[in-house]
């Protein structure tokens, strides 16, 4: 923190891995372009949220992209496949309505999807280390007949078999508890694993350049949608190293009470957090006045 005159600036630093990573960025794009096309025209579904940052899910919505959680609720138009993907049953219904497709799923995530179909039609039964509810995993499960997630060693028991099992990961979960959890797996009775490391290496930079950065400042923010698991575990992994992280939406949710005594402020933000969310934010921190 420097003094000028009788004011005490807080000094910021931002991770240098933070904010959108390709997938995000593509899908916004998609969804931008897609809408442009459609002007007067069609209108524009996403088959829930496109990302999850309900700030920038909202400034799409003003430029009329409409967001639905079921396909009912779609009579006629153009439906953009959100980032996280959708299950194989999800497109043919889509078809079968005859509705206009584009897809913005994320490249890994769609690798995540051919994993899956590939390792079912070889025998195996797929496991999924990750969250059931999250809309990745929720489309992955879709793509092979026998699947069962495994979000921690708690749900180790739904593994009953001894036959052969296909293991990949969601995206966005942190190595070390994949590490863990293939660990666990191991020592137990199955005649076959296949490991295939579905990690995303994005969200890997983010992670290590977080930790990175919160162990140098006094208080560190994690900024992004509150129903984003890879925000969520960036602060969850800043709280292991600094006691003083708060996990924001955005500018609003800050408390300037949780900056008295700091000097130095460390910002990094999940893969679904735009650029003006963090700049802004960090405008604030940067004009905070102790």
């Amino acid at each position: 923190m420097s003094v000028i005159g009788y004011l005490v600036v807080m000094k910021v630093l931002v991770a240098e891995k933070c904010g959108f990573c390709h997938g995000v960025r593509t899908a916004i794009s998609v969804a931008e372009k897609t809408l442009a096309e459609n002007k007067d025209k069609a209108v524009v579904y996403s088959l829930g949220p496109i990302i999850h940052n309900r700030d920038e899910v909202n400034r799409l919505a003003k430029a009329g992209l409409r967001t639905v959680d079921d396909i009912k609720e779609i009579d006629s138009g153009t439906v953009i496949i959100r980032s996280h993907g959708a299950a194989p049953s999800q497109i043919d219904e889509l078809r079968a309505r005859g509705l206009d497709i584009v897809d913005a799923t994320c490249v890994l995530v769609k690798r995540v999807q051919h994993i899956a179909a590939q390792l079912g039609k070889d025998g195996y039964q797929v496991v999924i280390v990750g969250e059931e509810n999250h809309p990745e995993v929720q489309a992955v499960m879709g793509c092979a007949q026998d699947v069962v997630v495994i979000a921690d060693e708690s749900d180790l028991p739904k593994l009953t078999g001894k036959g052969k099992l296909g293991i990949v990961c969601q995206t966005t979960q942190e190595p070390e508890h994949f590490g863990n959890m293939l660990g666990s797996i191991g020592r137990r009775s199955f005649t076959e694993l296949k490991v295939i490391n579905t990690l995303c290496n994005e969200a890997i930079k983010r992670q290590e350049s977080a930790v990175r950065l919160c162990k140098k400042v006094d208080v560190m923010f994690v900024l992004g949608g509150l129903e984003s698991a890879n925000t969520r575990r960036l602060a969850e992994l800043c709280k292991k190293y600094n006691n003083e992280t708060f996990y924001l939406q955005n500018r609003a949710g800050l408390d300037t009470r949780t900056l008295s005594g700091k000097e130095v402020a460390g910002v990094t933000a999940g893969a679904s957090t735009p650029d003006w969310i963090i700049d802004e934010f960090v405008s604030d921190l940067e004009a905070f006045e102790a």
